[in-house]
C-alpha cells in the first residue's frame, strides 16, 4: 500500500493556514479556530460513489473541509453556524478519481517542462473537470512530491496528488533496482514499470528483470503499478505479483484465466482507452475541437498546430497510429469481459503528455468505458470509490462521514447516462468550490 499518513492520524491544517489561502489575516483566523463555520449542502440527490441507491433529498455536512454528516434532510441538522447550499433538483456525486494520469511535464504540445508552477497549474485543470483527485503514474520530480506533501488541509483548492516519480525501466535487475530505489527515496507513493516493447520497436522488460523489481518495490512497501499491451505479459505479471494493471491488454482477446487471476489476487485493471484515442485521433480535425466543454480549457495555439495539414498528414501516414487505432477496439471489448466477469475496474486515462488533455480526456473516457458496455453506476463507481481502493487511497471516492468533501454538483442525474456528469454546476475539493468548467467562478 502507497505509504501516506493514516487518515486518522492526520491533523488538519491551523485556520491560520487557511487564512493565509484565502486573504483573512492569519491571527484573525487563528481566533476563529475552533468556530470553524460549516458549509451543509440541502435538498440534493446524493449518489455516493459506492454502489447504494441514491439518496434525494440529502444534506451533507461539511466541516474543517471533511465530511460531517450525509442523510436524508429530515435526519440530519443543519449546524447554526453553517452556510447553507440549496441544491434541490441537482445531483451531488464524489469527486472523479484519475487512477492513471501524468502531472507537470506538457507546456502546450511539449514535454520536458515539469515544475511546481506547471504541477499545480495541471492539477487545477484537472479540478475544473470534476476530477479531484490523479494519480500520477511516471515522470514525477521531487517539486510533485513537495505539492503532494502540502494537500492534507481543508484549505486545498486544487486536485490531489499522488507520484511514482521516473518510470522504472532496466535492460538488468541491477539497474532496474538502482531506479526503484531512488523512487523510493524521493518518497514516492508507488513504483510503476513498462513492460512493452512499443508495437514491436524497442526491448521489452524482461521477466527476471520486472520479477526482482517488484520483489524490491514490494520490501519498501511500494505497490507496484504495471504499464503493459500483451496478454501473455500480464498473466507473467500477475505470476510476478504485481498490485494494479494500468492499461488494457490489447493484442487480443482477454481469455477467463485472467479474467479469474484478477479476481482471485485482487488486482484492478485500468482500462485508459483515451491513450488510444490520442494516437490517431488528430489525422483529422476531431469533433471535439468545438465542444464548448473542450475549448473552456483549450489553448488556440494547441489547437492550431494540430489542425495543420502536415500535423494530420504526420497521424494519417503513421503505421502504429493505425495500429492503435485497432488496439482500441480490441482494448474496449476486453473492459467490456472483465467487467461483466467481476474484475474491478479503476477510470484511468493517461493523459497529461501533449494532446491528451487533461479533465476534457477523463469525461471522454466514460463515453468510452459505457460504448465497451458498462453502466453509468458501474462507471461511476470504478472513476470514485473502486479507483481510491485500486491505488490505496483513503479518505477520497465516496460520499461518507469523515471523508474528504471532494465534491462534484450536477445539474442532471449521472445515472441518466455518463454524459451528464459533465452537467458540472460546482466541484468542491476539501468543502471549497473551486473554478469549473461550467461557472468559470
Amino acid at each position: 500500500m502507497p505509504r501516506r499518513t493514516p487518515i486518522s492520524l492526520i491533523v488538519l491544517a491551523p485556520a491560520a493556514i487557511l487564512g493565509a489561502c484565502d486573504g483573512t489575516d492569519p491571527e484573525t483566523a487563528a481566533v476563529g479556530a475552533a468556530e470553524a463555520a460549516a458549509l451543509a449542502v440541502v435538498g440534493a440527490t446524493v449518489i455516493d460513489g459506492s454502489g447504494a441507491d441514491p439518496v434525494p433529498g440529502a444534506t451533507v455536512v461539511v466541516r474543517d473541509g471533511r465530511i460531517e454528516s450525509v442523510g436524508p434532510t429530515a435526519e440530519i441538522e443543519v449546524p447554526a453556524d453553517a452556510e447553507v447550499l440549496d441544491a434541490a433538483g441537482k445531483y451531488l456525486v464524489p469527486g472523479l478519481i484519475n487512477a492513471h494520469g501524468h502531472v507537470g511535464a506538457t507546456l502546450g504540445l511539449e514535454g520536458g517542462h515539469y515544475s511546481r508552477e506547471n504541477v499545480l497549474r495541471h492539477l487545477r485543470l484537472y479540478a475544473s473537470y470534476g476530477v479531484t483527485t490523479v494519480v500520477s503514474l511516471g515522470g514525477d520530480e521531487a517539486a510533485g512530491v513537495e505539492v503532494r506533501d502540502e494537500q492534507d488541509t481543508p484549505s486545498l483548492d486544487r486536485a490531489r496528488l499522488y507520484v511514482s516519480g521516473p518510470v522504472v525501466t532496466g535492460d538488468t535487475p541491477g539497474a532496474a533496482l538502482e531506479m526503484v530505489n531512488g523512487n523510493a527515496a524521493m518518497g514516492v507513493d508507488f513504483i510503476k514499470i513498462r513492460v512493452d516493447d512499443n508495437l514491436g520497436s524497442t526491448r521489452k522488460m524482461t521477466p527476471d528483470v520486472y520479477g526482482t523489481v517488484i520483489e524490491r518495490a514490494h520490501e519498501l512497501g511500494l505497490p507496484v503499478a504495471a504499464h503493459l499491451f500483451y496478454l501473455e505479459d500480464a498473466h507473467g505479471l500477475l505470476d510476478a505479483g504485481a498490485d494494479f494493471i494500468v492499461h488494457s491488454v490489447r493484442d487480443r482477446d482477454v481469455d477467463d484465466a485472467l479474467a479469474a487471476r484478477l479476481v482471485e489476487a485482487g488486482v484492478c485493471y485500468s482500462p485508459t482507452l483515451t491513450r488510444e484515442v490520442s494516437t490517431f485521433v488528430y489525422e483529422s480535425e476531431p469533433e471535439f475541437f468545438s465542444d464548448p466543454f473542450f475549448l473552456a480549457s483549450a489553448e488556440p495555439a494547441v489547437l492550431e498546430a494540430l489542425r495543420a495539414p502536415e500535423s494530420m498528414a504526420r497521424y494519417r501516414e503513421s503505421e502504429s497510429a493505425q495500429r492503435y487505432k485497432e488496439a482500441l477496439a480490441q482494448a474496449q471489448r476486453n473492459l467490456g469481459a472483465l467487467s461483466d466477469a467481476g474484475v474491478t475496474i479503476a477510470m484511468g486515462t493517461d493523459t497529461g503528455p501533449p494532446a491528451r488533455f487533461q479533465g476534457y480526456f477523463e469525461h471522454m473516457e466514460l463515453a468510452l468505458m459505457a460504448e465497451s458496455g458498462m453502466s453509468p453506476m458501474e462507471i461511476l463507481v470504478a472513476s470514485t470509490r473502486d479507483a481510491a481502493r485500486c491505488a490505496g487511497l483513503e479518505g477520497v471516492g465516496t460520499v461518507e462521514a469523515g471523508n474528504w468533501a471532494d465534491l462534484i454538483l450536477l445539474t442532471e442525474n449521472p445515472l441518466d447516462g455518463v454524459g451528464n456528469l459533465r452537467t458540472i454546476n460546482s466541484v468542491w475539493i476539501a468543502g471549497n468550490e473551486v473554478p469549473s468548467v461550467s461557472t468559470g467562478s
